[in-house]
């Protein structure tokens, strides 16, 4: 057993255990578990994709009928996907989406700090395309200002009417979570000017200690071991969205690698300065101080449409178990993802099952069948995480839905995170990444 873990300001002490040996049989067995269907699932789409691909009739523009997806993240992207291959003849699918790249945000904290791979985080949307049939899709580089009862509308001052829409907008925020650049090589430019910041500074302020802050805290500490490093939370569990063993490995993960631990704080940071204000009055001056909070879901753009469908507490979209916007005057409206009041987890993976469930239900709609499908969250696999901690440290976390926490460390990490595979995973061609670095 390891020692106990001191954390200032913590009311409480994080004692880490060694993971146990069923802890690896039991992440073992629930990914055997779950690959048979899995695998049934994934063929019986390709089936599907192929003889769809052979029976969609292409028709002039003037004769079709829009689902519009408002937002190509994860789940937007999935959504637009499965749109292409299942969509009947009669009918397209828009993506309308600010970023001229999916960005994979995943990777935005690593590449915060660590220069030279910046590039890799923005895939091309060209997978969408790829194996669709013509005219089933199309894509539309603009930022969707409001949806109304027929159309949603553009910044552009374009209207595009639609017979349904996917709200899957996500939310905002700003670096190293997300960027606020539309173009890639704004965006490129963005992340170098935070890794110039990282580099240039001793005393290292980063505040938040969700996933977003400890990755940046440990990249950054274990990147530049001679830097710093604090991090701040405002509860006494970082991580706190999931169980009290991830936050007791984390700790003490980040506690060996020397950096300083502020737990159940919540520092004043003064205007234009460098100097976090405490509630005991201490005060601490810092050559950076990164906030990793404030995650805002993008849903006014139906706010006027349908207040009711706000939650005045969150601003999440709030959804029926259909995942349709809670108004019943509008059933041709769904949310999905970040933005969504789903009671699923907040993560890529959760937001994947959620498209099926919003494509499922469309085509029950097209159809006339009025028993649609309902979202039921799978906690233990949507809820998983795999947290980088540093160059090279991973740790995999999951919670059944009996509370069992299941925890397996490696040490198995990759510089780039393994973003390559991320590009071949959304369709893009890995040899332009190769040819993106060769340009850069």
């Amino acid at each position: 057993m390891s020692e106990p873990v001191p954390v200032i300001g913590a009311n409480i002490i994080s004692t880490d255990y060694p993971p146990m040996i069923s802890d690896y049989i039991l992440l073992a067995l629930q990914i055997l578990r779950f690959l048979p269907k899995f695998a049934a699932t994934i063929l019986n789409q390709r089936i599907s994709a192929f003889i769809h691909k052979r029976t969609y009739k292409t028709l002039p523009t003037d004769q079709l009928k829009n689902v519009v997806v408002i937002g190509g993240s994860f789940g937007g992207y999935q959504a637009v996907k499965r749109l292409t291959e299942t969509l009947p003849t009669g009918y397209r699918v828009i993506l309308v989406e600010k970023n001229s790249h999916l960005n994979y945000v995943f990777a935005f904290p690593r590449f915060s700090v660590v220069k030279g791979h910046e590039q890799d985080a923005f895939i091309p949307y060209t997978g969408l395309s790829k194996g669709a049939s013509e005219g089933i899709f199309h894509h539309v580089q603009d930022t969707a200002t409001q949806v109304t009862e027929r159309f949603v509308e553009l910044k552009s001052g374009e209207k595009l009417e639609y017979a349904y829409a996917v709200i899957a907008t996500g939310t905002s925020s700003k670096l190293p979570s997300k960027v606020a650049s539309t173009e890639k090589e704004n965006a490129r430019a963005e992340l170098r000017g935070m890794q110039d910041k990282i580099q240039e500074a001793r005393r290292i302020a980063i505040v938040g200690g969700g996933a977003v802050g400890v990755e940046l805290a440990s990249d950054t500490k274990d990147f530049y071991p001679e830097k710093e490093v604090t991090l701040i939370h405002s509860r006494a569990q970082l991580l706190n969205t999931f169980g009290p063993r991830l936050h007791n490995h984390v700790a003490k993960t980040l506690t060996d690698m020397d950096i300083t631990l502020r737990l159940s704080e919540r520092p004043n940071i003064a205007s234009q300065s460098k100097i976090l204000q405490f509630a005991s009055g201490e005060e601490q001056e810092y050559d950076l101080i990164i906030p990793c909070t404030g995650q805002r879901p993008n849903s006014a753009i139906i706010a006027a449409l349908s207040p009711a469908s706000i939650s005045k507490e969150t601003s999440h979209v709030q959804v029926k178990p259909s995942l349709q916007i809670l108004d019943d005057r509008f059933p041709q409206i769904f949310s999905l993802g970040d933005v969504a009041a789903t009671g699923g987890p907040k993560m890529a993976r959760a937001a994947f099952f959620q498209a099926e469930v919003v494509i499922g239900n469309i085509q029950k709609l097209i159809k006339g069948k009025p028993d649609l499908s309902v979202y039921r969250p799978n906690v233990a696999f949507e809820g998983s995480i795999k947290l980088t901690l540093g160059k090279t440290r991973l740790a995999f976390y999951s919670q059944g839905n009996n509370g069992r926490e299941m925890l397996v460390p490696s040490n198995m990490g990759h510089e780039d995170g393994d973003v390559k595979k991320q590009w071949a995973f959304f369709g893009a061609n890995a040899k332009e990444l190769e040819r993106t670095k060769e340009s850069s």
